[in-house]
């Protein structure tokens, strides 16, 4: 086995990871923030009479999605670990980079798809269909961080992930905004560019050809074959596990109903509601960009990431208490920001730390796979557990109060499990270092 971070990364390495996650993160939250809740709205609401049940629609879709993407990014990801580049043309790479542009290009297919539905039950198909392939090229993008990065620069690796996040939203949201697009022009022009920067990343990262010896899953002391699924019998991994989730459901509650509790919470015409919309999401952006980059350096040099993501979990629960108190547009805008400096700290160092906790090299890609499952599972359970808090108590007011408890539920779990600072091996595997 090499030693850790089989290669070096560069600026041109770091830069192209970013693109990969940045028009990821916009074709999945661009929908989830503004054109699936237009594109449903319209469906079904009959010019407003009917917003809960908007409401409730849009939620259900999205969380159909979820629940298919939570079997189909581990599975992805334990493919990827078995795939056997040996096999493939040069140019595909070892084992992650197929999975990768397979998970784009299915991603842009099915946009085009969302957009063109007419229908509820047809935009829930395509939509299935979008988060699938999130799901595959986000647990291929991922798995490049252990078997390439020492432990000490997967915090910062991490903050490119949670930095992209927050910006794909705000771009995602302002070019539609912004330019005025229709509906489907918003899913075309996300198509786009998830099938044009997701290609460029997929060929300019590297994915060298492991060992057969990675792809076969010894155990590596006996020879014996290693426990299905032995991440999921791993204490801390689980307890991590849950904590992603719970926070991340925390997390969606507080942002994913946005732009109906402007339009009808706040009771904001529709023009006033996106453009505020995207004021949000600039706000959110700023705090979610800058406490990434912070707290994963921070990690980086001080490790402690298992109290760092602790802390971000209950600074994110404030911000479900601010607009409790005072549900005032100014309240949201503070509560923004306080879920931006949260959320941006806990997935950026959360990730980190799951990194950290991997249990076995061989199963990298099926166990980041299932890591970034909880998280998006988290961002579209939320929606589909909001609609119904809306639709029990006809207002956002328990949405938010719902959101800070999960947020603190989110740590609590974070904080049983144990704080593994070095790191476990990473995935042996020769990378040249790139430019």
């Amino acid at each position: 086995m090499t030693g850790p971070g089989a290669g070096t990364t560069g600026r041109r390495w770091m830069t192209l990871f970013t693109l990969a996650w940045l028009v990821i993160w916009m074709a999945q939250l661009t929908p989830l923030q503004l054109l699936l809740p237009l594109q449903l709205d319209s469906q079904t609401s009959e010019d407003g009479d009917r917003w809960i049940h908007g409401v409730v629609v849009s939620g259900l879709v999205l969380g159909i999605g979820g629940l298919v993407a939570v079997i189909a990014g581990p599975l992805a990801g334990h493919a990827s670990d078995r795939t056997d580049g040996s096999r493939l043309p040069a140019r595909l790479g070892g084992r992650r980079r197929v999975w990768a542009l397979g998970g784009c290009w299915g991603t842009a297919i099915f946009l085009v798809l969302t957009g063109l539905a007419h229908q509820p039950w047809l935009v829930a198909i395509c939509w299935i269909g979008v988060s699938v392939g999130v799901a595959v090229a986000s647990a291929a993008f991922t798995a490049m961080i252990p078997d390439q990065l020492a432990p000490d620069r997967r915090g910062t690796a991490s903050a490119s992930i949670g930095s992209s996040q927050a910006l794909g939203i705000v771009l995602g949201v302002g070019v539609v905004v912004l330019l005025g697009l229709s509906v489907l022009s918003g899913y075309l022009v996300l198509a786009l560019l998830v099938a044009a920067i997701g290609t460029w990343a997929s060929f300019g990262l590297p994915d060298p050809v492991a060992p057969r010896s990675e792809l076969a899953a010894p155990d590596r002391e006996s020879g014996a074959s290693a426990p299905r699924w032995a991440s999921l019998r791993d204490r801390d991994f689980c307890w991590m596990l849950g904590g992603r989730l719970v926070g991340n459901i925390g997390n969606a509650l507080g942002t994913s109903l946005f732009l109906f509790f402007l339009l009808y919470g706040l009771h904001q015409d529709k023009d006033a509601a996106e453009g505020n919309l995207l004021l949000l999401i600039v706000v959110y952006t700023v705090f979610v960009v800058g406490s990434s980059v912070i707290f994963g350096t921070v990690s980086d040099r001080r490790g402690h990431r298992r109290i760092l993501t602790v802390v971000s979990a209950l600074i994110q629960a404030c911000s479900g208490i601010v607009i409790v108190v005072h549900p005032t547009f100014a309240a949201t805008l503070a509560a923004a920001a306080l879920m931006g400096i949260g959320y941006g700290a806990f997935m950026t160092v959360g990730l980190a730390f799951a990194t950290d906790l991997l249990p076995r090299v061989e199963d990298h890609g099926r166990d980041l796979g299932i890591v970034n499952v909880s998280a998006a599972l988290g961002q579209l359970i939320g929606p589909v557990l909001g609609a119904g808090l809306v639709a029990a108590v006809g207002g956002f007011w328990l949405v938010f109060a719902m959101a800070c408890v999960l947020s603190v539920a989110g740590g609590a779990m974070t904080f049983l499990a144990r704080d593994d600072t070095g790191g476990r091996a990473p995935i042996a595997a020769t990378v040249d270092p790139p430019a």
